[in-house]
């Protein structure tokens, strides 16, 4: 999960180059589909790689075995599992689009991929003491894939959007080790500056509306906050530190706007790349937030 950044910025430069050079066809352009195959295989293969010699070196191998995780960090990280699996797939379906191969191909194939490499991760975990397989995360994957896969299939465009958005909180000063070192970091790492958004374009819910702009989306969210560990909050790093101040750990639903920018129309083929990636995250607007236990509270920006 922390190299996710770093993969999606490389899949986003292909994606760039690939879009440059497409030609209006019907046709399948079977030197882009090798080229998009070849680049694929060649980031999965350094993905890979990359965890086994960097994320897993100093842990502790041992046997294939299970771990049940589903109880940890009230789900944040499930949901980031969806997201990542989700984002995987598009980025797939969306390069094979641009290859000229059939759409309902790009969207089976694309799905494929973003289970796939999500999945693949779960393996490795499986075999480190710190880690494990956990079927909730491949339950996670099979989601994120699904819904970008089912809806291409039934709808042929995304009616429903994975998005994701994310603050800074106290937390990674209380546990910087925990929740990251920099802000990179804190991305992945942080779960209670996480919001995980699913966002419904009303455009496309009411396409004859002359008053929905086709880009208008209604956004529901998932967070939460005060958690210091994945199950228990400690009460203090270490012997001789200071406590930590006591917080409930609550989840937050969210209920805001949101701008799909994939239904923007422009000729230029630089901004149709960068508007598919500026989907992948919410923008932030007025916000009702409820919390766990019933409490509501407005936020005029939320991120």
């Amino acid at each position: 999960m922390r190299l996710f950044l770093t993969l999606l910025l490389s899949l986003s430069l292909v994606s760039t180059a690939l879009h440059a050079q497409k030609k209006d066809s019907s046709k399948v352009n079977t030197k882009s589909l090798i080229g998009v195959s070849v680049s694929g295989g060649v980031l999965y293969g350094g993905f890979m790689t990359a965890l086994s010699t960097v994320w897993y070196k100093d842990l502790n191998q041992v046997g294939f075995h299970f771990k049940n995780d589903n109880l940890h960090w009230l789900q944040i990280d499930k949901f980031g599992h969806a997201y990542s699996s989700y984002v995987f797939s598009k980025v797939g379906m969306d390069l094979l689009k641009r290859t000229g191969l059939d759409d309902k191909k790009a969207a089976i194939w694309g799905g494929a991929y973003g289970f796939l490499f999500l999945t693949s991760v779960e393996i490795i975990d499986a075999h480190y003491s710190s880690w494990g397989f956990s079927t909730g995360d491949v339950v996670s994957n099979a989601f994120g894939s699904l819904l970008l896969t089912g809806q291409e299939l039934l709808f042929k465009e995304q009616y429903v959007s994975f998005k994701y958005s994310y603050h800074t909180t106290e937390f990674v000063s209380l546990r910087p080790k925990v929740f990251g070192e920099n802000y990179f970091n804190q991305l992945v790492a942080d779960y209670n500056g996480q919001t995980y958004w699913m966002s419904l374009n009303l455009g496309s819910l009411f396409p004859k509306s002359k008053y929905i702009p086709s880009w208008l989306c209604v956004s529901g969210g998932y967070g939460a906050y005060g958690l210091l560990s994945s199950e228990t909050n400690p009460t203090r790093e270490g012997f001789g530190t200071d406590p930590f101040p006591e917080f409930d750990r609550t989840r937050h639903y969210y209920l805001s706007l949101d701008i799909d920018f994939d239904k923007i129309k422009t000729k230029s083929k630089v901004l149709k790349t960068i508007f598919s990636f500026l989907n992948l995250v919410k923008v932030p607007f007025p916000t009702l937030d409820i919390d766990g236990n019933g409490k509501a509270s407005f936020h005029p920006l939320y991120f």
